[in-house]
């Protein structure tokens, strides 16, 4: 088996865009771990800090390299500097270098080579260190095609999940609209009933390693308000400025930018105390004819949305806030009906939550055995000529 540093066999060519304009390729064009663009067309810049390659070079990403975020060029252009051209040598096929950079054993060496704690990234001096299998260029062509054929299997289940997905959330959706629309011919507004606060606009030197969370929107999780990757502020800087944004047992929170209109519940008590970030909204009531449940559900109908998207028409809106919750009308009917809403939508929901986690656990299952075949095969573990593939790593 013959075994050599890329450096021997791929080369690293720095050309600069001459200027002219070209089809361009951002890191956001590509798909983590499968090489696929995520765009049908792709922008046209004439940028001159950007790389140029040609068709059959393999662009891999120095940026985050445990994203596995590598694409082999079909046609010649540019690209983000955060890219790093490959380009195969006559020892070497393009297709075999683009699955060799999405195996297992080239993705840890990058991330684990990699230079810098919060935006790590490798470069072609670490990566072509890389000590990697080099079969005749015959056998990377057969390897290629055998995992052209298997990879291409594998995203169509995937397909199949993601529709599967797709059609679970549009059901709930349904159900929640459905339970609205016999009642929207009597509305009130919002803000009579419930109270808006925003979160303040907290400077980054205000963080602290530990003390009163900070909750950020990634704390907004299947309903509830969690304090994952929240930050921490100073106690006592809290209670002089920021105390009156301290969250409460059952209040609600709403994403008023980035993705607006999620909506979560303050449900556990470690989260009690907690200070939202500036584009997330406390929703707390002022009236005891409504139940916050029944807001919440009221949240994700379509009926809000659409007021939302009104709102936003002739308007770049890229974030909502209590100016605008206080012009959305909501239906208000008796407490009673109220409360038979959020069971039915509570329940559609808790079913929807079990079918969306059972499928991204099959999504996830699907993305592993994909690294695990391609790493398989491009590291010789198995002959491709009488493997099938399904088998592998079962």
């Amino acid at each position: 088996m013959t075994v050599v540093r890329i450096k021997s066999a791929v080369s690293n060519p720095v050309e600069k865009s001459d200027g002219t304009p070209r089809p361009f390729i951002a890191l956001e064009d590509i798909e983590k771990g499968t090489g696929r663009l995520l765009t049908s067309q792709l922008a046209v810049k004439a940028a001159g800090d950007s790389v140029a390659h040609r068709a059959g070079d393999v662009l891999f990403s120095k940026l985050r390299p445990y994203l596995a975020k590598s694409y082999i060029a079909t046609e010649a252009g540019t690209a983000t500097g955060e890219l790093l051209v490959l380009r195969p040598g006559p020892r070497v096929a393009p297709e075999f270098l683009f699955y060799l950079t999405l195996s297992r054993p080239w993705i840890e060496w990058a991330t684990t080579t990699a230079y810098g704690s919060k935006m790590p990234r490798t470069s072609w001096e670490l990566v072509a260190e890389h000590r990697a299998w080099l079969p005749s260029v015959e056998e990377q062509r057969r390897i290629a095609g055998f995992l052209d054929a298997e990879t291409a299997h594998i995203d169509r289940l995937a397909g199949d999940y993601g529709k599967l997905k797709a059609l679970f959330i549009e059901r709930h959706q349904r159900v929640i609209d459905s339970n609205f629309e016999p009642i929207e011919d009597t509305t009130i507004p919002l803000k009579y009933m419930v109270r808006f606060i925003e979160g303040p606009g907290i400077m980054a030197e205000d963080f602290r390693s530990s003390g009163v969370p900070l909750v950020r929107l990634r704390g907004l999780k299947d309903g509830n308000v969690t304090l994952t990757g929240c930050n921490y502020l100073d106690a006592a800087m809290v209670a002089k400025r920021w105390s009156k944004f301290a969250l409460r047992l059952g209040d609600r929170v709403i994403s008023g930018s980035a993705t607006m209109g999620e909506v979560s519940s303050v449900t556990s008590p470690e989260v009690v105390g907690a200070i939202p970030y500036t584009g997330l909204i406390i929703l707390r009531p002022t009236s005891p004819e409504v139940d916050m449940d029944y807001v919440e559900c009221f949240l994700q109908s379509s009926s809000f949305f659409k007021q939302i998207d009104a709102l936003k028409a002739g308007a770049a809106m890229q974030h909502f806030g209590p100016t605008h919750l206080a012009q959305i009308r909501m239906p208000l009917p008796d407490m009673g009906t109220q409360l038979q809403i959020s069971k039915e939508v509570k329940r559609a929901t808790s079913q929807m939550q079990q079918m969306r986690d059972l499928v991204d656990r099959q999504l996830s299952l699907l993305a592993e055995r994909r690294q695990a075949l391609i790493t398989a095969a491009v590291t010789g573990e198995f002959d491709v000529s009488t493997a099938s593939g399904r088998g592998v790593a079962e």
